[in-house]
């Protein structure tokens, strides 16, 4: 009886975990937005903008929002570190992709970079959160303007948003993370990295 009850316990009381990563060109905000995550879920203060350094490697965040165990992934976007991404892809629930919305002349390099993301096997079905970052700097352009910019006509069945944020102060963060916890919940993916788990004997996603 106690075992039925533990069982019952856990299945409500236990949270989901998903592995988020958050890409994109160098110098588009990444690990800003990292630590600012930190900073409004874990109530701590976290780097501040002028001590953040290019990251070479991997920067890993925890959080919890909506009901959900969130681990981040945060890979350096310099063009001689991006062949590291695809190390990361097949556990990847979903992904964050940052750019840098006042910095016109990146948006080629960011474009073709995601455009190579989208079409990697292993990231089949994510859910793609584009964040037009640099929100409180002069002359960032809108997640609508960068849309158009970026003009992919089909994403297929992978859920996607494009949102204006600001990594700096944390404009529109908490609605880009909820949006992004419910598309994974609702995600095939989901379930099949939680089957994939399951058939491996690892533990459930």
């Amino acid at each position: 009886m106690f075992s039925l009850f533990y069982g019952l316990w856990k299945y409500i009381f236990s949270k989901t975990e998903f592995h988020v990563l958050i890409l994109g060109v160098d110098k588009a905000g990444k690990t800003t937005l990292l630590e600012k995550l930190k900073a409004i879920y874990l109530n701590s203060e976290g780097l501040p903008p002028d001590r953040i350094v290019p990251t070479v490697g991997l920067n890993i965040g925890r959080i919890e929002a909506s009901n959900a165990k969130i681990v981040f992934w945060d890979l350096g976007g310099q063009i001689g570190l991006r062949t590291i991404w695809e190390k990361y892809y097949e556990e990847a629930h979903s992904v964050i992709y940052v750019i840098d919305a006042a910095c016109p002349s990146s948006f080629e390099d960011a474009k073709s970079a995601l455009e190579k993301l989208l079409r990697h096997e292993d990231l089949r079905g994510a859910p793609l959160l584009i964040l037009a970052n640099k929100q409180d700097l002069p002359g960032a352009v809108s997640s609508e303007e960068l849309a158009r910019y970026l003009d992919f006509k089909e994403l297929g069945e992978r859920p996607y948003l494009f949102d204006a944020v600001s990594a700096y102060d944390g404009k529109g963060i908490k609605f880009a993370v909820d949006w992004l916890v419910d598309a994974m919940e609702r995600s095939k993916r989901t379930e099949i990295l939680r089957i994939r788990a399951g058939a491996s004997g690892g533990a459930a996603v």
